[in-house]
């Protein structure tokens, strides 16, 4: 789908977020052509720079994150920007930006708001007082979405005055990887698994984010946030949808939508002993990751001495559907951890007898390992015979990996999920209800923290988190991947 002219606003336009991610985004589609001649990207700010000064800045900050530059492309990629100043949260100061915005009623307008959350609402109204909120304006809002149930309905409520539901974008860019829409393909473009994706034939689903890093340079903003509500929440509970949802009756942004917000409705609800059961909360310790020695979370710079911050989470999940019952979907999530890895693995259940002159015990169940990062790819672990005499079997493993089987140019997830906005796709995108469900479920997991008055667990960084993580998964005769895997 062709695109038509437009404006892309920034605002947050001299961020980290703007100048790591979303400016190298909108080169690397430019290089590819999908922009069109007249389209501009209009960086907001509180700098009161030039726009040669901040022409600079780009050049220094953002240019080092494109992946290859060709000085052709980039000299006509900056030809694109204008760089406004203004407060956000001053309406008399938009008027620079009405000077800076074309009259053209048909044009898409975006704004992209790469700003904290607090402001969101601001900046609506200031758009809208300043007659720049148009029928085909759009709005894109980054996470976090709110701290808990409330705020987030607090958000939807301030920007639902402004913009219609059809014209916001809940971003996750979880939901732009390849390998989840490639998961729909997996599921919905083929027969192979539709009729053993269910509790007959899965013993449990494992969905991992694992980071090495530590908190960085964010403290600020993690300390206040931890690993459920920036990780768990969002990215983790959006790929467990996608693994649980019904077939949607197309790929249309409500039917997907719908069928992952039934998801959401289905989790089955905590209560004070599953709380205390089926949740472990950790935060790191000193250790070593790649054989460097790393400080602990309380040692970071900026660090709270006492902080109790969770740096990792480790949850039992339930789905209360026909197809689901009774299968357990294991999440989990923390820094400072033995690899960094995002992968999804569904589990079957095992053979019910063996043939051959090896026990049933000796045979690793089936899996199906979909890997997010750092490299992306499908793998189907089955049990064949090894080479020989003897009719001995031991697990293979049947490989796609993406980068070899299509050889075309992969795109990274900002890439497409700002094609999506700009093409006025929403399917990749959370609905205001998603969000608002999402949290209905984990808010109850902060409110037991905060009753309790509880200390997270501490683990060695460079491991795979708490010990009570493997006890958690083992109370079910179960592992996670990692453990399980077969010696060599």
């Amino acid at each position: 789908m062709a695109l038509t002219d437009f404006d892309l606003v920034l605002f947050g336009g001299s961020g980290d977020l703007s100048m790591r991610k979303l400016l190298p985004a909108m080169y690397a589609r430019d290089v590819a052509k999908d922009l069109p001649p007249g389209s501009r990207i209009i960086c907001v700010g509180r700098h009161e720079w030039s726009q040669e000064e901040f022409l600079q800045t780009v050049e220094s900050t953002s240019k080092p994150h494109v992946k290859s530059v060709a000085e052709a492309h980039w000299a006509k990629f900056i030809a694109r920007i204008v760089y406004v100043s203004l407060n956000a949260t001053d309406a008399k100061t938009y008027g620079t930006l009405v000077d800076v915005m074309r009259p053209d009623p048909a044009l898409t307008r975006v704004y992209y708001l790469a700003t904290p959350p607090h402001l969101f609402a601001q900046i609506c109204d200031n758009l809208k007082e300043a007659g720049l909120a148009t029928p085909n304006s759009r709005v894109v809002l980054e996470k976090p979405l709110g701290r808990d149930l409330a705020s987030a309905k607090q958000i939807n409520a301030e920007v639902g005055k402004v913009f219609a539901e059809s014209q916001i974008y809940r971003i996750d860019h979880y939901l732009g990887k390849e390998t989840v829409q490639n998961l729909l393909a997996l599921r919905f473009g083929n027969i192979l698994f539709e009729p053993l994706w269910r509790r007959e034939w899965i013993s449990d689903v494992q969905i991992t984010i694992a980071e090495k890093l530590g908190v960085g340079n964010r403290m600020g903003y993690y300390d206040n946030s931890g690993a459920l509500r920036d990780m768990l929440q969002n990215h983790l509970l959006q790929l467990l949808c996608i693994v649980a949802m019904e077939p949607p009756t197309s790929i249309n942004s409500d039917a997907v939508r719908d069928e992952k917000l039934q998801v959401l409705r289905s989790l089955k609800r905590f209560t004070p002993t599953t709380l205390s059961q089926n949740i472990v909360r950790g935060q790191y310790r000193a250790g070593h990751v790649d054989g460097k020695q790393v400080p602990s979370y309380r040692d970071e710079p900026d660090a709270p001495e006492h902080s109790r911050t969770e740096t990792f989470v480790a949850i039992k999940a339930e789905i209360d559907t026909w197809r689901w019952a009774g299968v357990p979907f294991y999440l989990r999530t923390g820094k400072r951890m033995a690899d960094g890895l995002a992968e999804i693995v569904v589990r079957f259940k095992p053979i019910p007898h063996s043939i051959f002159n090896q026990p049933t015990s000796s045979f690793q169940p089936n899996s199906l390992v979909i890997r997010l990062q750092p490299d992306e790819g499908l793998s189907l672990n089955l049990m064949a015979k090894t080479p020989g005499d003897s009719m001995r079997l031991k697990q293979a493993e049947l490989e796609l990996d993406f980068r070899e089987s299509f050889k075309s140019p992969r795109m990274d997830a900002y890439e497409r999920l700002l094609l999506d906005v700009l093409r006025g796709q929403l399917t990749l995108f959370m609905r205001g209800d998603e969000l608002e469900a999402a949290w209905e479920w984990v808010e109850p997991i902060l409110d037991h923290w905060e009753k309790e008055d509880s200390v997270p667990t501490p683990y060695t960084a460079g491991t795979w988190g708490p010990a009570a993580a493997s006890a958690l998964i083992g109370r079910d005769g179960l592992q996670w991947r990692e453990e399980a895997l077969p010696e060599d």
